[in-house]
């Protein structure tokens, strides 16, 4: 029987391709030794998941496979800041062209003009993509257990260890989780969205608690549309949340994230 194929195979299928093309313009010997010679703040955005209370990841992306376009307008400079002027923790942006819209220009136009540590919110299916990230100045980037290996991850976590760098580690099942462990993950996500309907489940983080060690920083992702939705990730025990469509569809987001602090009891 075939395995079904969801737009994530999609996605990394076209993202190969895409950075193959890339290669073409500037090899990955080039791009790896130009990242190796950044001497730049390490782990940062591990340490700011590891504050006390839930830490929150604001995240700044025009559309998404599920949703289309989710900001016609997008001030993403001005977004970001008010993220950074609102207490975010971390901001993630997509770089992902196709489906989410993004652009490395974006990450970098962001990183010029904002403290906030940042992750690079893209499919990462080459080694090439990590130290591009660290060329961007990104402080994190996402590994998706879906799409990868476990050997894999742990070379792709290994490559960010030498870099400075952090890896989310992004699952969706138990199976995904122990292969995240294995592969020596210090930061794991639960996306509680089904990759094959787009359809949101927030207890799938609950169900997973459990499975991840508490010594590992544990990051709730998707489906928080409230403060009621918060006070759960806090009270499941979770270091942070990862929110998206909900800030960005926000009119006043710094408000909106204010209410989420109180949610959280910050």
């Amino acid at each position: 029987m075939s395995k079904e194929i969801t737009i994530l195979d999609t996605i990394a299928t076209y993202t190969k391709w895409r950075i193959e093309e890339q290669k073409k313009n500037i090899p990955l010997s080039l791009i790896r030794s130009e990242a190796e010679n950044i001497q730049a703040h390490k782990f940062v955005f591990e340490n700011a998941l590891k504050k006390p209370g839930l830490s929150f990841i604001c995240e700044c992306k025009k559309a998404s496979p599920s949703k289309g376009i989710i900001a016609k307008d997008f001030p993403y400079l001005s977004i970001a800041k008010e993220y950074e002027e609102a207490g975010a923790d971390c901001i993630s942006v997509l770089t992902e062209p196709k489906w989410f819209l993004g652009s490395d220009e974006i990450f970098k136009e962001i990183r010029k003009n904002v403290s906030t540590p940042m992750i690079r919110k893209d499919f990462t299916v080459d080694e090439y993509q990590i130290y591009e990230a660290k060329l961007m100045g990104a402080d994190a980037v996402l590994l998706i257990c879906a799409i990868l290996d476990t050997k894999t991850i742990k070379d792709y976590i290994q490559i960010c260890d030498e870099l400075g760098l952090d890896a989310l580690v992004e699952t969706h099942n138990e199976e995904e989780i122990a292969s995240a462990l294995e592969a020596g993950a210090r930061i794991i996500g639960v996306n509680n969205r089904n990759l094959k309907d787009f359809s949101v489940d927030f207890s799938n983080a609950s169900r997973l608690r459990e499975k991840i060690p508490s010594d590992i920083l544990f990051v709730c992702e998707s489906g928080v549309k409230d403060g009621k939705d918060i006070e759960v990730i806090a009270k499941m025990g979770a270091d942070a949340a990862l929110i998206g469509e909900t800030l960005m569809r926000a009119e006043d987001k710094k408000t909106l994230l204010q209410q989420f602090f109180e949610a959280a009891g910050r």
